[in-house]
């Protein structure tokens, strides 16, 4: 069970979204919110106001207005108090059948979904581009990885743009590795919702395995509490949602599962306040230009347009950072126009020997190997230039791993030697 925060530190998110105290607060109708409650019911049996706080993330006020209401349907019924008198509940038969009816029309089960127009509204005030990432920044979160740095000077502008970001060049070379780091560079946490509501529809959000939830998630020990932020929106870090070759049409869409009769939202929604990576673009499940066609509109207006099972359509934003790895060629992949539209194209390619030799001992130190200036040396004269072989970033890594494993099986001293590089490079390369 998702439990609530009671971190009151995060002062922007009390203002951006601040605790409701009343039903007319929520910004969703009594009715839903009745629904929901009695499915939760139906689902614990008997549960206390206290529970019910946690599991709908509401106030014990808005319970309690619930709670009178069902009383007055006749759908509730008082059970026996708990030991340290908190009063439980349960449903009646009249309630059961209105909780059966209710999971028929919906089986969504969860926090109190948050209204669209207010998801809409927090979704950009929490935008990346509000705080522009700058070269130090740049530098100081990616000082881990060895990069030209002429391409932190590309990088950087990218990501402060409105624009989506093609990033391309031959396999091996660091652009899924790069883009995989590139959230550090934020830092940042965001609110993501539990869910939004459609009209009468609920569409699932967050998903625990993509948005990861900071400060103390415990329950609540005050069913009135009114301070720190609305728990039906989660501080998490901006996520990074990276998808590769299984990518389908479907996962750009809401999803409906028919038999929960639950709503999931697209890869997109998901990712919205951080980075969503195509990750080998032209392998996916979905053409090239399909893909480019359905997000024309989302890659120049920053807004997208979904639909729900019912035909009904809405709008949300389109507010996240968009980047496209490939080692294919880029105009093989699309034509000029579709190429305009991504504002930064960014090659990556192979290092000089300067780079290439401080991740060498970089990963030798990482591999805990003793390699000499020698050894280095032939590397590069016997091996890469004779062989015409480029100096790509992920060679250091690869190469030194092999001889780490046959350093391990053979039982030798952890030294790179000319016999290690030569059966290394005839086991890597085919």
């Amino acid at each position: 069970m998702l439990r609530l925060s009671t971190d009151n530190s995060s002062t922007n998110s009390n203002k951006l979204a601040p605790r409701p105290i009343s039903i007319e607060d929520t910004g969703i109708k009594e009715f839903f919110l009745l629904e929901l409650m009695l499915k939760h019911l139906s689902r614990g049996g008997v549960l206390t106001k206290f529970q019910l706080v946690n599991k709908m993330g509401v106030t014990g006020g808005i319970i309690q207005e619930l709670f009178d209401k069902a009383k007055g349907l006749a759908l509730v019924e008082n059970r026996q108090s708990t030991e340290n008198e908190q009063m439980r509940y349960s449903l009646s038969e009249a309630g059961e059948r209105y909780a059966k009816q209710a999971t028929i029309k919906s089986g969504y089960l969860g926090l109190v979904p948050v209204p669209l127009a207010q998801y809409s509204t927090i979704c950009r005030m929490q935008s990346s581009r509000k705080n522009p990432v700058t070269l130090n920044m740049l530098q100081d979160s990616l000082k881990a990885l060895i990069l030209p740095d002429d391409l932190l000077h590309k990088i950087g502008p990218a990501l402060n743009s409105n624009r989506p970001v093609l990033i391309y060049g031959p396999s091996g070379t660091g652009k899924s590795y790069l883009c995989r780091n590139l959230n550090a560079i934020l830092g940042d946490s965001v609110l993501i919702p539990y869910s939004i509501a459609i009209g009468t529809e609920v569409i699932q959000v967050y998903d625990p395995k993509l948005h990861h939830a900071v400060g103390n998630n415990i329950e609540s020990n005050q069913l009135d509490l009114v301070q720190g932020h609305d728990p039906r929106w989660i501080e998490c870090k901006r996520p990074l949602r990276i998808t590769g070759g299984e990518l389908t049409a479907e996962m750009l869409e809401v999803q409906f599962d028919s038999h929960s009769r639950t709503y999931m939202a697209p890869i997109q929604l998901k990712a919205n306040n951080g980075i969503l990576l195509l990750d080998d673009l032209g392998r996916q499940r979905i053409s090239v230009k399909q893909l480019f066609n359905r997000w024309i509109i989302p890659m120049e207006e920053r807004r997208d347009f979904l639909s729900m099972q019912s035909g009904e359509h809405f709008e949300l934003p389109f507010e996240l950072i968009l980047l496209f790895s490939t080692n294919l060629n880029p105009n093989e992949l699309v034509d000029d126009a579709f190429l305009r539209r991504l504002g930064y194209k960014i090659r990556f390619d192979a290092l000089d020997e300067a780079l290439y030799r401080k991740i060498w001992f970089q990963v030798c130190e990482e591999q805990r190997l003793s390699c000499s200036e020698e050894m280095f040396k032939h590397l590069i004269n016997d091996y890469h230039h004779l062989l015409d072989k480029p100096l790509i970033p992920c060679y250091p890594r690869d190469l030194l791993r092999i001889m780490a494993d046959q350093i391990s099986f053979m039982e030798l001293k952890p030294l790179v030697t000319k016999t290690l590089i030569a059966e290394a490079w005839s086991i890597y390369f085919v």
